[in-house]
């Protein structure tokens, strides 16, 4: 946490954020590291429930390509919200408190009704994205899905109407995606630590990013770099990657979060 950090406040919501340097980030994810192997038999697990369900959907949506961008995208909108028992490790080693996976499995239970209205709203917009990639694939790729149904996955990328898909899929996800960032990267981990409501993390949230546009774009740059390197490993570097991410996220929270005068959970 950074005492000397400027705290600013604003009409969104009466948590106050501090103003952090532009490469703070780095130190997040050298925080995150050391947690990762202070609680390796816990981190890793959780970090190896991701990789099974990448695998999983690999399953599920074999040889249905434009369902597989869809979802494998939409299981990478909903990263924030599973990464809550990450947070949880990162919280409980702060505090001194034991770390086990059945405590990070069962982290929602500290601020239960917040928690489920977040993660019913990362439902609807996973629904949402679903529905509206189906929807993209069969205007723009039309009568083609007989090229990736056919199992010739290349032949979309050497297609106008697959390339214009891929062009216009990218920038609409990029952009919910960057939604779904603004209103998590510090709502999950705001409720976890304090006992305060859905509405109130997520405009706090929104304001950590508004005073932090630099340092919040550089750690979504980095989110989105390390995920790429895990997915790109057939989903295997996930057990790593995403643990890391997670750890990291906690002390991005604790860097810009004031949280002294929030009320606390009960022990």
């Amino acid at each position: 946490m950074v005492a000397s950090a400027r705290v600013v406040e604003s009409s969104l919501t009466t948590t106050r954020v501090r103003i952090i340097a532009i490469d703070r980030p780095w130190e997040w994810l050298g925080a995150g590291w050391k947690d990762l192997w202070r609680a390796p038999t816990t981190s890793i697990p959780y970090g190896l429930l991701f990789v099974a369900m990448g695998y999983l959907l690999v399953y599920l949506i074999e040889g249905q390509f434009q369902h597989a961008l869809a979802l494998t995208t939409g299981f990478l909108l909903a990263g924030p919200f599973l990464s809550m028992g990450l947070y949880d490790i990162s919280r409980r080693l702060e505090a001194g408190e034991p770390a086990t996976l059945g405590h990070a499995l069962m982290a929602w239970q500290r601020n239960v009704l917040p928690i489920l209205m977040f993660g019913g709203l990362i439902g609807l917009l996973m629904i949402v994205w679903a529905r509206l990639s189906a929807v993209l694939f069969g205007v723009i790729v039309g009568g083609g899905h007989h090229l990736i149904l056919d199992g010739s996955v290349t032949q979309l990328f050497f297609s106008g109407s697959g390339l214009t898909f891929l062009i216009v899929f990218t920038l609409v996800g990029a952009v919910i995606a960057a939604a779904v960032f603004v209103i998590s990267v510090v709502s999950i981990p705001m409720m976890l630590d304090r006992k305060t409501d859905f509405i109130t993390a997520v405009l706090t949230s929104i304001t950590a990013v508004q005073a932090n546009i630099g340092v919040m774009s550089l750690w979504a740059a980095l989110i989105t770099i390390f995920t790429g390197i895990g997915l790109i490993t057939f989903y295997l570097g996930l057990a790593i990657v995403l643990p890391l991410i997670g750890h990291a996220t906690w002390h991005g929270y604790r860097d810009i979060v004031d949280s002294s005068d929030l009320e606390q959970h009960p022990i």
